[in-house]
This record gives structure tokens, sequence and C-alpha cells, in this order.
């Protein structure tokens, strides 16, 4: 099997926020397979979708890189073990709100505590992996500041190879693409109306989980979910992790 063109470590939502919002997105991250609609989504949220379901539903810890020469995908399966052994289970309530113009489930402003233990999580995630990534490519690199970035965005970036990390990072479950106007009303509404019925339910985070996209333009599957207290679980992406250099 050789190696993933790129690898990821994300956060993947449990209990009914998986569910949904995986309907919602029209594809499961772990099988990759094509999921119903919810019951009333309008026709219009495929185009909505067409850009978080390339990622799966998730929220980013470490964003996507490809591998620095010399290291390998069984070294990020041992650094990725080693990370979550060192966290303890914890809570987080999720509200929907807007983000650089589109939609996401984001950690509600009230709750102190279940932003801090997140932040504290990716910044260990983006610390721990980053002797395993190739530094971004020209091409990456521009795609990246052909949004307007803060100058401390663009020092995250120059250093870290992604501008939202540490003081800059934002916890968030991108449900869609972006959107103005009507369609962002409309998506609101959408959300609104299989979402609200979860608000006040918290939301257990237990877990990390590594994607990877297969080769460039792949959609990004599940390959193994790390639970805190060292359970492994396998989704079909798992055979990258096994990969090998194309000769």
């Amino acid at each position: 099997m050789a190696l993933a063109h790129r690898y990821a470590l994300y956060l993947s939502p449990t209990g009914p926020w998986r569910d949904a919002g995986s309907r919602w997105l029209g594809r499961c991250a772990d099988t990759g397979a094509t999921l119903p609609a919810l019951p009333g989504q309008p026709d219009a949220a495929r185009d909505w979708t067409t850009a978080p379901r390339h990622y799966g539903l998730h929220a980013t810890l470490k964003p996507p890189f490809r591998l620095a020469p010399g290291a390998s995908p069984q070294a990020l399966d041992a650094t990725v073990r080693a990370l979550a052994r060192g966290i303890a289970p914890f809570d987080v309530m999720l509200e929907c709100d807007t983000l650089r113009g589109f939609l996401a489930w984001r950690i509600a402003q009230t709750d102190t505590q279940g932003r801090t233990r997140m932040q504290a999580l990716a910044d260990a995630a983006v610390r721990d992996l980053d002797a395993l990534r190739a530094p971004p490519s020209a091409d990456e690199l521009a795609r990246r500041q052909a949004h307007t970035l803060t100058a401390e965005q663009q020092a995250m970036l120059a250093r870290w190879g992604y501008p939202y990390v540490f003081d800059t990072y934002t916890f968030h479950i991108t449900l869609t693409g972006k959107l103005t106007g009507q369609a962002l009303i409309d998506a609101q509404r959408s959300v609104a109306a299989f979402a609200d019925p979860l608000r006040g339910r918290a939301m257990r985070v237990s877990s990390v989980s590594l994607f990877v996209q297969p080769e460039p333009g792949a959609d990004f599957v599940a390959a193994r979910h790390y639970h805190f207290d060292g359970r492994l679980v396998d989704a079909i992406g798992a055979p990258a992790l096994q990969g090998t250099a194309s000769s």
C-alpha cells in the first residue's frame, strides 16, 4: 500500500452529533458511503455541503499535511497513540454559528471549560505531529495566502504550515461552504431544523482520529480512531497507515 497523499488529525463528532452531521453532509467518513438526506433536508443542501463533504464531518486539530521525507505512517501512528494516551475525556456544548462565511458547530461561548480543554488538545496536536510534516508547497502557500490573513496568521502559516493554529485557532465542525444572502439564511434554517433538538446535549470528546486523502483530489476518509483509554478503531483508510513510499 502506497503512502496516502495527505494525512490529518481530526476530532470526529460523537453520538447524535455524528449521526445528524454525517447525514447532513451526505457521506460517512468511516466507510466512504453516501448517506440518505435528513427528513426535510432541501435539495439545495447538496450544493451547500460540497466543500465540507470532501473532508468528511470533522473538526480540525492538525490540518492536512504531507509526510516529511523520512517520516513514515507508522511513526505518525505511534505519535498519535502517545498523544491520545495523555488526554482525559471531556464534554463540550455546541451551537451553530457563522465563521469566515460558512456555517459550523462551535463550542458555546458559555462553555469556558470545554473551550480551554479543546484549545489544549489542538495545541498538542499541532506541536506533537509537526516533526512529521513536510513543508507546504509553493502552490499550497499561495492558496492559503489568497485569503486575507492578519500578520499573526501569516506568521502561523510560515511556522506551522497553516494560519489558524494556537492563538488563531477556532474549533469548528464545518457544515457548509461559504454562503451569502438568501442561501445563508436558508442554510441556517435548515441546520436549525435538525440541530436545535441537540442543543443543550453535551458532545463527549474521548478520541482523536487520523484521516487520509488517498491521492490528490480524492475525498478524505477516516483511517483510525484513537480513544483516550487506549482502544483503537480502524476505518476504511486504515491501510494507508501501513503505507510505504511509491517507487
